[in-house]
Parts: structure tokens; C-alpha cells; sequence
């Protein structure tokens, strides 16, 4: 399909065309996810750039400079690429603890509101108060598609949390993530589609994203990230394809979130009692030092 054609059915794509209708939702919700600095920001602004006409690239989200700095963004910000489809810049993250992942998922099953900074917290009170706030005004008529950004000049750190993520996508949302894989010029894309694969990946499409520098449109690079898009609608499609009820997701996403809150909490109580465990043995280990000292020293000096 060529670019104008991707174009054209992404920009006239209805909920209401599905097979059984809309079924109570009302938008598609392209949420990005992925490390800090692999390029989410540049990629929002490079789907917003091949939908609209002209040549000038306006830089919407705004992109970190490094792969090592600090995230940019900590505000689910959010894009409208037409009237039915928004795009959802999500904080990135790099190593986590159990709490970070919560708040990772807490954003994915859109119990964190639009425009709301995430706070990376490490208490289970303070999510259970989020989590309580989002039921005051929930938000029922999102379709929620799933999309991790992964640079190629970066190797996969550990896969079993890359892995765990992609599973728990499916159950909160129905859908694997689509995966972007950035920066092919620079990596070895085609190691990283490999290994993506290897985890059961079904859609794997490496881009090199438009930026400031380097926004002249060509075919190829157009036509990758229009593709992106289009298969996102596609998966919505053929979900819809199936009876589906809004609400029912929402509390299954909850449900999902609770238990996995709960499970942070208990990890958390666990690496506290081994580290006081640890402390505990290390200062019983001095003690017997010293009394070896005491018992030893030599008395008739």
C-alpha cells in the first residue's frame, strides 16, 4: 500500500465502521511506552508529521537530548493524530522496582489521567488513593493499543522484564504490543527485531524517525511509520471483530492492577525483612568479633 493510500485510511478511520460498531468507545488510545531516551517523543512527532501536508516538522512532544539522561517527560502528555486517534506520550523508565512497574501499568490501563504528572511512588497506600481517585471519574470509552519503543543502538537489558511486560499487555488490554524499533541507521535493528520475535512479538516494524535535522520525506521512511499506525487500527478492528464491553475492561484492568499492587506491597515487605535480616546477622557477626578480641587479648600485660 503506498503512503497516500496508509494516509488516507488512517485519517478516515471510524470506530464506528467496525464490524459490530463502536460498542461504547469512542477513541483509540495509542499508548507509548519504552526506556528513557529511545525516542517516543521524536516518534509522536514523526506520525504527527507524515499525517499532516507540507514539509516543515513542528516539534510537538519534546525529545531528550541522550539515551543516559534524565526522562524529559513526566506528564502523560497527550497527541491527537485525528478526531478518533490519540497518541499518549507515557514517562519512560529505566531499571524499576516493583512500585515503578505499578505506576508503569497504572499509566497503560489509563487509571492516570491525561495531562497528570506520574510520580514514581514506592508506597501501597499512595497507589491505592490513585487508584481510588480514577474510580471518582472513569474513563470507560478508550481503546487502549499498546506500543513499546526500543532503540537499535541499545541491547535488550533483561528480557524477562521485557517479556513480562508484553504478557501483562495482553491481559490488561487484549493486544501485544507493536514494537518500534528506532534508530535502525545507527544499531542493529535486526538483531533486536530478532529477539522481539523470539518473545512472541507480532508486529515489529524499525523506523528512523524524522527530526529537525532530518525531516526531508521520503517514501520508505514515511511509509514505515504510516504502517505503524495502520496496523495499530487493524488490531482495533479485529478486536472489535468481537463482542466487547467497555466497562467490563475497565474493572478487569483494575482487577488486574489491584492484585499487582498487592504482590509490590509483598515484595517490598520481603526486601525489607531480608535487609534487616541481613543487618541483624552482620551485627551479630561483629559482636562475636569482638568478644573474640575481649576473651584473647592478653591480660597479663
Amino acid at each position: 500500500m503506498e503512503p497516500s493510500q496508509l494516509r488516507q485510511k488512517i485519517l478516515s478511520f471510524s470506530l464506528d465502521d467496525g464490524p459490530r460498531g463502536n460498542q461504547g468507545y469512542s477513541r483509540v488510545l495509542l499508548q507509548l511506552f519504552g526506556y528513557t531516551g529511545h525516542g517516543k517523543s521524536c516518534f509522536i512527532n514523526s506520525c504527527k508529521y507524515v499525517l499532516e501536508e507540507g514539509e516543515t516538522l513542528t516539534p510537538y512532544a519534546k525529545a531528550g537530548d541522550n539515551e543516559d539522561g534524565g526522562a524529559v517527560t513526566t506528564i502523560r502528555n497527550a497527541y491527537d493524530l485525528t478526531e478518533n486517534i490519540t497518541m499518549v506520550d507515557n514517562r519512560g523508565y529505566n531499571a524499576m522496582n516493583s512500585f515503578q512497574r505499578a505506576e508503569m501499568y497504572a499509566q497503560l490501563g489509563n487509571f492516570i489521567p491525561v495531562g497528570e504528572e506520574v510520580e514514581w511512588m514506592d508506597d501501597y497506600t499512595a497507589m491505592m488513593h490513585r487508584l481510588e481517585d480514577a474510580e471518582l471519574n472513569p474513563n470507560y470509552s478508550d481503546f487502549i493499543v499498546p506500543i513499546l519503543i526500543y532503540s537499535a543502538t541499545c541491547s535488550l537489558p533483561d528480557r524477562k522484564e521485557v517479556q513480562t511486560f508484553m504478557d501483562n499487555c495482553i491481559r490488561m488490554t487484549g493486544l501485544y504490543p507493536i514494537i518500534v524499533i528506532t534508530k535502525k541507521k545507527s544499531g542493529d535493528f535486526i538483531e533486536i527485531d530478532k529477539q522481539f520475535k523470539l518473545m512472541g512479538a507480532e508486529v515489529i516494524i524499525a523506523i528512523e524517525n524524522y527530526t529537525n535535522e532530518d525531516y526531508i520525506k521520503t517514501h520508505g521512511r514515511t511509509k514505515d511509520i504510516l504502517m505503524i499506525i495502520h496496523k495499530a487500527l487493524e488490531d482495533v478492528t479485529f478486536r472489535l471483530g468481537q463482542e466487547r464491553n467497555p466497562r467490563r475492561d475497565w474493572v478487569q484492568r483494575k482487577k488486574f492492577l489491584l492484585e499487582y499492587i498487592h504482590k509490590a506491597d509483598q515484595e517490598k515487605k520481603e526486601e525489607q525483612w531480608r535487609r534487616e535480616e541481613e543487618r541483624r546477622r552482620e551485627e551479630e557477626r561483629r559482636r562475636e568479633e569482638r568478644n573474640k578480641k575481649f576473651w584473647f587479648w592478653p591480660f597479663w600485660k
